[in-house]
């Protein structure tokens, strides 16, 4: 969601900051600003839209100054707008913001009581009138965060300066990520490592409700209660070179383009290419996975958005190999239903950042309950990988579209593998269902390879494809979930209406859509599902749907009624759903850059959505 950059030391905080919120742009967000000392006065600037305002509005200001913050903020009390960007100032205080105050009208009630002027719609606002009224009394940066930090209740991680103390910056967080770069002479706060990256591979990250102040070179760690604590430095190996386009027109076709090598990445490390055998080594957890696997009596997983569609493959994978029964929920949804979670049961939870909040509030609530909890993220040591008993990890690499295409794929690989593991570890996978799992999974970099070749299909038919009036989007089994991620990635970038739909459910009501200018798009390899499948097609076709198809090999039958039919390399049911998604997030792509819409930060939408 919003992005925060905090930085003292001896560079151009200027450069530091817009640099960093430039990295930080595919969170989402529709306004931005910086606060930098010069002069020993704080000097604001905020704009309305993106960054690019904002280096207009600065122009070729320079600030002698070595203490900054700056924040891309994603709307959530107030409309998007300069006076609703952050920083906010108050008197002599300035503060950056991420997350949503739930007590907000408690203390903006109080404010107006005690005088206080109030300039913006935002939360975040109040919160620096708490801080300057502290620091009046205290005349004490420290001492008037940490007394503020008693009086919130939310989700939020806040950087605060003072202009009487510029070579001070102190910082609290309960809820969104909120990171402290370690360098050589400087220091960094942000909301996402990839901010500082460029400057220090050395990152702390801090806890709920505990403080870091940084004052001239010295970085200490607090308690809520302010008690010193200890802090264990994490050394990363990314590149920021994982970041840039190479060439390619947006950051999604790069990643799309990605996938054969993050599928590779996900399953490398879990499967034995010589012996073909399954060898999750070391999931984290205080027994052994087998321990664990087949100790349990129920799976549940709880996910958002296109996580919760991976999660529904996890089910058909998991139930139909390991014999264990499985239930998929949102975590909102989850989280507010007073769920029954039964002895032995296994809790997953899907996050590609690790920081989705519904879904750390959903873990937390599982591990109250007693239940064993395993996170499947993409970034370690985030909220959620930490709050886990046990971790896999994507290893997708830094994704920076914020519509998620290799961090989906990697997913179901990994799902894949543990369905195996788990058969495996309960005793009801054979030994030749093994040898013939891992050798389909081996066998899907190189398929997605292949499947890429419709870029240039795609790049070409979006020009007719624009224009129908919506998209709706069928599958059976396990691909139904493909159908449903596939309507959502339409959505989210070309920002046309389409639905998902079980493919068995079409004379349910969805056939009172279908005419002439509606597209089917149906994911239909061959499987013990096909003849089903191309019925429900012909129902759809005789009311003058126009199909898109997606099938395996040279299938006539579904060739015959399509008005466009791809072609995919066989592959088993489990591994399908990975190399079927590809032609639909390309045409998705194609569909979006067609329409002249910016594929990479689609409007609305934030990549890791930290708050509910």
């Amino acid at each position: 969601m919003c992005g925060i950059v905090g930085y003292l030391g001896f560079q151009d905080p200027k450069k530091i900051i817009v640099d960093g919120l430039k990295k930080l742009e595919y969170r989402g967000y529709d306004s931005a600003g910086i606060a930098v000392m010069n002069d020993g006065k704080i000097k604001t600037v905020r704009a309305e839209g993106k960054i690019k305002f904002l280096e207009d509005k600065l122009g070729q200001e320079h600030f002698n100054g070595h203490l900054g913050i700056g924040h891309t903020r994603w709307a959530t009390h107030g409309a998007p707008s300069e006076r609703n960007a952050h920083p906010h100032r108050v008197g002599d205080i300035s503060l950056v913001h991420n997350g949503i105050i739930e007590n907000y009208l408690e203390i903006k009630k109080g404010l107006l009581a005690r005088g206080a002027i109030i300039k913006s719609d935002t939360d975040s606002e109040l919160v620096a009138h708490l801080v300057n009224e502290e620091i009046l009394r205290t005349n004490n940066l420290f001492e008037a965060v940490q007394k503020t930090l008693s009086k919130l209740v939310g989700a939020f991680s806040i950087v605060v300066i003072w202009e009487k103390s510029p070579d001070e910056l102190v910082a609290f967080k309960d809820g969104p990520p909120l990171i402290v770069g370690l360098g050589e002479k400087e220091n960094f706060i942000v909301s996402d490592v990839q901010a500082a990256l460029q400057y220090t591979k050395n990152f702390v990250y801090l806890e709920d409700r505990e403080i870091v102040h940084i004052k001239n070179k010295e970085v200490r760690y607090f308690s809520a209660d302010g008690k010193p604590i200890e802090k264990k430095v994490n050394h990363l190996d990314w590149t920021t070179e994982l970041t840039e386009k190479m060439g390619f027109k947006h950051y999604m076709l790069k990643e799309i383009y990605e996938q054969p090598r993050a599928v590779a990445a996900a399953i490398g490390p879990h499967l034995n290419p010589e012996t073909h055998e399954v060898e999750i080594k070391n999931l984290g957890f205080k027994k052994t996975s087998k321990e664990v696997f087949s100790g349990i009596d129920q799976i549940l997983f709880v996910a958002c958005g296109t996580s919760y569609y991976a999660a529904m493959v996890g089910k058909y994978l998991i139930e139909q190999n390991a014999r264990i029964p499985v239930e998929v929920d949102i975590a909102s949804e989850f989280r507010y239903r007073k769920p029954i979670i039964k002895k032995n049961t296994l809790v997953i939870t899907i996050s590609q950042s690790g920081e989705t909040a519904d879904t750390l509030a959903a873990i937390r609530l599982a591990k109250e309950h007693g239940a064993i909890t395993l996170s499947i993220t993409n970034v370690q040591k985030s909220s959620i990988d930490r709050e886990a008993d046990g971790h896999l990890y994507m290893s997708s690499g830094v994704e920076v579209g914020v519509a998620s295409t290799k961090a989906f794929t990697s997913t179901l690989a990994l799902l894949n593998v543990l369905a195996l593991e788990i058969a495996k570890a309960r005793s009801v996978l054979s030994k030749e269902d093994e040898i013939e799992g891992v050798k389909n999974l081996l066998a899907v970099p190189s398929q997605l390879e292949a499947v890429l070749s419709f870029d240039k299909y795609f790049s070409e038919a979006a020009q007719k494809l624009k224009d129908f009036k919506g998209f709706l989007y069928l599958g059976r089994g396990v691909n139904y979930p493909i159908a449903l991620e596939g309507a959502l990635k339409l959505k989210e970038l070309a920002y046309l209406h389409a639905e998902g739909y079980a493919a068995g459910e079409m004379k349910h009501g969805p056939l009172a859509l279908i005419d002439s200018r509606m597209a089917i798009v149906v994911v239909a390899p061959t499987d013990d599902l096909i003849e089903k499948t191309v019925s429900n097609l012909q129902e759809a076709k005789a009311r003058g749907g126009k199909i898109i198809s997606i099938g395996t090999g040279e299938n006539e039958a579904l060739k015959s009624m399509s008005e466009y039919y791809l072609s995919l390399p066989s592959a088993s049911w489990m591994t399908n759903p990975l190399i079927a998604t590809v032609p639909l997030q390309l045409m998705a792509y194609h569909l979006a850059d067609n329409l002249g819409l910016d594929v990479d930060q689609p409007r609305n939408l934030a990549k890791s959505v930290t708050v509910e």
